[in-house]
């Protein structure tokens, strides 16, 4: 069985890693691993991590590209690869524009497609954007669908996917995050290494998503200001979104403030240490939403609306929407209130248990056989 696997962001790298390397252990598996490098920099620094090396690499990241730009990019590269390769099946993650794009590339061939992290919705289409439509047109296109959760399986099922498509497995995320935490672990960034993780309570914090920007970003980076003014024992640390908007709005808020640190970008080793020595997150990300609640911190999501419900109702996640004094009010209760903090640092997270690669490998054994001998009579 031949698996193309297909990403090109930091995210979707960091959680297809690890299935990628189980891919490449399998006997009965050839695995062909192709990167559109919709992100570079940060895309090779998990390659590296994870000692992977891409068969293919469209090279696709420019300047200031558009959405409309890395979508058309990306179809044009995969239909070369796609046509050289004649895959099996191709694997694709999440919501990205490389998702949908290889999604709807593989389809004009005729190739099967897996969608790892299906069935994540908000259920609006312009938040996130244009994440959320990304998934949903990716989850039409794919033959199997490998749901994290329980509830993912059912928003599938609603938009009549059929249930014999749809495999629970849990996070790869997870997967990921237990082959690189470390204790005892050793920064080698400066600010990192100077802190004092024992006696100061850190805040990690991210934000950078598109609809943020503008006057949302400024009321959650007010609010983050607050608390380190009214904290003395707290340290926050901000790696900071290499976006320009993000960069300006972060220096204007929250730059040359006492015990605010805006760093660069972290590798992603470093980044999950720093949030396993942190006391909570806050965050507009969705994949720390599953990350940080598998280390035991309390995360708080600075967005409207999140397309995990399941952190919310396990008691992990709290949504705090981009209320300046929300925001605040939220953050303040958590290291006030000692039984508020305890319950989300203890509560079950509900993304799995670091097996999820091996229930998507067994998956597509027992199943690939069958969906590629119908897209082959498609084909007739």
């Amino acid at each position: 069985m031949k698996v193309l696997t297909v990403f090109g962001t930091r995210p979707e790298a960091i959680k297809m890693a690890p299935l990628v390397q189980a891919l490449t252990a399998d006997p009965d598996i050839e695995s062909v691993l192709c990167v559109t490098a919709q992100h570079r920099e940060m895309l090779d620094q998990v390659l590296w991590l994870f000692e992977l090396t891409p068969h293919y690499d469209l090279n696709i990241m420019k300047p200031n590209q558009t959405v409309a730009q890395i979508t058309t990019n990306v179809m044009l590269g995969m239909e070369k690869v796609l046509q050289e390769e004649s895959p099996d099946i191709v694997l694709v993650h999440g919501d990205t524009s490389t998702t949908f794009a290889t999604a709807l590339a593989a389809f004009y061939q005729k190739i099967p497609v897996g969608h790892v992290e299906a069935g994540l919705r908000t259920f609006d289409k312009y938040s996130p954007y244009p994440e959320e439509v990304n998934r949903v047109l990716t989850g039409h296109i794919a033959e199997l669908h490998f749901a994290p959760t329980e509830q993912n399986r059912r928003n599938l099922l609603a938009e009549g996917i059929s249930d014999d498509k749809i495999f629970v497995t849990g996070n790869t995320v997870i997967d990921a995050l237990l082959t690189v935490v470390e204790k005892p672990y050793t920064f080698i960034e400066d600010v990192l290494r100077d802190i004092d993780f024992e006696n100061k309570r850190v805040i990690t914090v991210t934000c950078h998503r598109r609809e943020n920007l503008g006057e949302h970003m400024a009321s959650i980076f007010k609010a983050i200001r607050a608390i380190a003014e009214e904290f003395s024992d707290v340290e926050i640390i901000y790696p900071v979104h290499m976006n320009p908007k993000v960069q300006t709005a972060a220096k204007k808020y929250l730059g040359e403030m006492e015990r605010i640190h805006l760093i660069a970008p972290l590798q992603y080793q470093p980044f999950v240490n720093l949030m396993a020595r942190s006391y909570l997150v806050i965050t507009d990300s969705g994949g720390m939403q599953e990350e940080a609640p598998a280390l035991g911190k309390p995360v708080l999501v600075v967005r409207r609306e999140t397309e995990r419900p399941e952190a919310i109702g396990a008691g992990t996640v709290k949504l705090a929407g981009v209320d300046q004094e929300t925001i605040y009010e939220m953050t303040k209760t958590l290291l006030t209130d000692p039984e508020a903090y305890g319950k989300m640092a203890h509560a079950v997270n509900p993304y799995g248990d670091g097996l999820a690669c091996q229930r998507i490998i067994t998956a597509l054994k027992t199943t690939v056989e069958a969906v590629a001998a119908e897209a082959d009579q498609s084909k007739v």
